[in-house]
């Protein structure tokens, strides 16, 4: 049985879909503009019909995801919740609307708190996600047993004993996400390893505490064909080179944490997530060699994912060709891909990427309901050892 993970082309933003054996589905962020919510707008594809289709039902015909991760509230990662999906109890759901419904919300607290201590203006969709993720945490609190639509995993402690009465639903940097939506038999084990606690990075940069470096950084082990390593896919937001340092100091010791055999280029493919250098104003910007080392844990024949605009041979950051080139100067890198660029510049179609026992692939659209039921292609990596468990 297999996986896959769909990248759609949102331009200089992410929306991911991860399909795993089980037909579990975890998506990280959205981006759903033009057509999909204009229909005299034509300038983007339709990535809410993209998803929708790829979605499945439950017993009460209402499309869902098991989990959603909004890796930091900026609108290029959270743009069309409120028309998309359902926020509010499961029982309000409307079905004229038939929006999705996300069983489990993973959410960081610090993002918000540090959002809110800086004065930044959060976008309506933020503010709709935040509501929402207070909902479900106070359900929690007031001690509700857990149930679909309802659930919520808090990634990262807060400062000041903020979340210590969080209990189970609570999950600390460093440790394992092994459940998705209550479900602990699911193909898959996540290690969060972002967003960077206060204490492991300084304040004399005025933007270390910004809602791109305060992204939340996941590492996930998927299982397919009977083999649980069959695929890391490294994910970090719009975390930039401080973070990545901090990432590297922490981690560089540690067997396997920031290995991949697929990565989701950080910040659309920014310069500043590998250099403190503006790529357009410096004479001879460097890439910083701690930021670098983080993100070039590739595994033979990884494979690195701009999700952005085209890459071009300019100024332009995000995406930048200097972070592009770097990238795939990595050892072990097999392909370079670029949403918007994917199959077509003229005309993008989501990215994906099969997962089996022998690794990872270029794939094809295959039905929601056969994923982890058949096999789903050929492969272009063969079976290694992987690192942590």
């Amino acid at each position: 049985m297999s996986a896959q993970i769909t990248f759609y082309p949102v331009g200089n933003g992410d929306m991911t879909l991860l399909e795993l054996e089980g037909n579990i589905s975890v998506l990280i962020d959205c981006n759903i503009r033009g057509k999909a919510d204009d229909a005299d707008d034509d300038s983007a594809r339709d990535v809410a019909q993209d998803l929708r289709d790829a979605l499945n039902r439950d017993d009460d015909d209402r499309l869902y995801v098991d989990a959603m991760v909004l890796s930091h509230p900026d609108a290029d990662h959270c743009a069309g919740l409120r028309n998309h999906f359902h926020l509010g109890a499961p029982d309000t759901w409307v079905k004229n609307d038939d929006k999705i419904v996300i069983r489990e919300m993973w959410s960081s607290a610090i993002v918000f708190r540090r959002a809110s201590k800086k004065g930044l203006v959060l976008n309506e969709d933020a503010k709709a996600w935040a509501k929402e993720a207070r909902r479900r945490v106070k359900r929690f609190r007031d001690g509700l047993s857990p149930s679909d639509g309802n659930r919520i995993s808090i990634l990262g402690e807060d400062e000041d004993g903020k979340t210590d009465d969080l209990g189970d639903i609570l999950i600390k940097v460093g440790e394992n996400i092994t459940a998705v939506n209550g479900d602990d038999s699911v193909a898959l084990t996540a290690r969060l390893i972002g967003p960077i606690p206060d204490s492991e990075v300084g304040e004399e940069d005025e933007d270390t505490f910004s809602k791109n470096n305060s992204s939340i950084i996941l590492n996930f082990s998927i299982e397919a064909d009977g083999e649980p390593l069959a695929c890391k896919f490294l994910t970090g937001g719009d975390a930039e080179v401080e973070i990545w340092k901090a990432v590297w100091a922490r981690e560089k010791d540690n067997n396997g944490v920031l290995e991949y055999d697929l990565l989701q280029a950080p910040h659309h493919c920014s310069w500043h997530s590998l250099s403190s250098d503006s790529w357009s104003q410096s004479d001879d910007p460097q890439i910083d060699d701690d930021a670098f080392s983080a993100l070039s844990q590739a595994l033979p024949g990884a494979k690195i994912i701009s999700s952005s605009n085209p890459i071009e041979d300019n100024d332009v950051d995000p995406p930048c060709i200097g972070a592009k080139e770097a990238y795939e100067d990595i050892d072990n890198c097999s392909d370079f891909y670029c949403t918007e660029e994917y199959p077509e510049e003229d005309e993008p179609e989501p990215l994906i990427i099969e997962i089996t026992d022998e690794g990872t692939s270029l794939g094809r659209k295959i039905a929601a309901s056969t994923i982890g039921s058949v096999g789903i292609g050929a492969t272009t990596s063969t079976p290694r050892d992987h690192g942590f468990k």
